[in-house]
C-alpha cells in the first residue's frame, strides 16, 4: 500500500494515507476492547517506540528474544492502521495495542472497559523538533519546509495527527474515566528503573530484580537504535529515508534549544501558557 501523497481526514484531524484509510479509522473508532488489553497512547515522537519496547520486555520478563526477532509494529500494532486486523487475527494472549488517536475518537469504544491505558507525554518543544526531523525522512508525511513554518503549523495544530495540546489534554482530562497510567518521556529518561517499577505496579506484573535489570539494558537508547526490529531500518528507503534523518536520532531532553530562536521560544511559551493554563501537567524542558 503506497498512497504516500494521500491524506485522510477523520474527526477534523489529518492522517497519512499510506497507513490509514477511512475504513481503518472507523474500525479503530468502533473497536471492541477487551479488559485484558493494554493500550499505549501517545502523540507522535513522544516515546511511543520506547514504551512498545518496554512493554514487550515486561511481558517476556526481560527475555530479549521477542524484541530482537519480531518488528515492534507486529508486537504492538497500531489500532488505526490498515494492517491492524490481520495482525490481531494472528495474535495470541493479552493484546498490546498502540495508538496516536485523540481521546474523542476512542472515548465511546473505551467506555466501560477495564483495558489498561498507558499515556506517554513529552515536552512539546522536543516533540516539535523531533517531529520536524521525522517529516524530513518519512515520505508519507508532507514536506515540513523550514523549521519556522513547521513550528507555526505545530502550534496551530494543523500538522498530521492534530494538536499536541488537544491530544494531551483530551486524554489526561479523562484519566479518571479510564484504567489510566500517565508517565513522561523525561521521567523515564531521568530514572528508568523507578519508572519500570511504577509501570509494573500498574500492570500488576511483579518482576525479579534481575528481570528489571535486563529490561533496563535492552531499553537504552543505544540498544534500541542498534535493534533492526525497533529502528525502522526494515522499512524501504522509498518510505523512510534514513539518509535524511535517522528514526532514532538523539533520545534526549532539551534538543529543542538547537533549533528554537529566542523569538520562537518566547512565542511558544505564550502559546503553551494560553493552551495549558487550566492543566496541572508539568514538563521538564532541559
Amino acid at each position: 500500500m503506497a498512497r504516500l501523497d494521500i491524506t485522510e481526514s477523520f474527526h477534523q484531524t489529518d492522517f497519512p494515507g499510506h497507513l490509514h484509510t477511512q475504513e481503518s479509522l472507523r474500525f479503530a473508532q468502533e473497536f471492541e476492547f477487551q479488559d485484558s488489553d493494554t493500550l499505549i497512547v501517545t502523540y507522535p515522537k513522544s516515546g511511543t517506540t520506547w514504551m512498545q519496547e518496554i512493554l514487550t520486555l515486561v511481558s517476556s520478563r526481560g527475555d530479549p528474544i521477542p524484541a530482537k526477532t519480531i518488528p515492534n509494529w507486529a508486537r504492538a500494532p497500531w489500532l488505526e492502521q490498515y494492517y491492524f486486523r490481520d495482525v490481531l487475527r494472528a495474535s495470541q494472549g493479552p493484546r498490546l495495542i498502540t495508538t496516536h488517536l485523540p481521546y474523542e475518537v476512542l472515548a465511546s469504544a473505551l467506555h466501560g472497559s477495564k483495558a489498561k491505558v498507558i499515556y506517554v507525554a513529552r515536552n512539546p518543544k522536543d516533540v516539535a523538533v523531533s517531529y520536524y526531523h521525522f517529516h524530513k525522512m518519512a515520505k508519507f508525511l508532507p514536506d515540513p519546509n523550514t523549521f519556522e513554518e513547521f513550528l507555526d503549523n505545530f502550534m496551530e495544530g494543523t500538522v498530521h495527527y492534530g494538536s499536541w495540546f488537544d491530544h494531551v489534554k483530551g486524554w489526561t482530562n479523562h484519566r479518571n474515566d479510564l484504567n489510566f497510567f500517565y508517565i513522561t518521556y523525561e521521567e523515564m529518561l531521568h530514572n528508568l528503573r523507578a519508572s519500570l517499577e511504577k509501570l509494573c505496579g500498574f500492570l500488576q506484573c511483579h518482576l525479579l530484580p534481575e528481570e528489571l535489570t535486563s529490561i533496563q539494558r535492552h531499553c537504552t537508547f543505544n540498544s534500541m537504535k542498534e535493534n533492526n526490529m525497533v529502528n525502522y531500518t526494515l522499512i524501504p528507503s522509498e518510505v523512510m529515508d534514513h539518509s535524511k534523518s535517522q528514526f532514532m536520532r538523539k533520545g534526549k531532553t532539551g534538543d529543542w534549544k538547537e533549533l528554537f530562536s529566542s523569538k520562537q521560544n518566547n512565542h511558544f511559551d505564550d502559546i503553551f501558557e494560553e493552551e495549558m493554563f487550566d492543566s496541572e501537567l508539568e514538563f521538564i524542558w532541559e
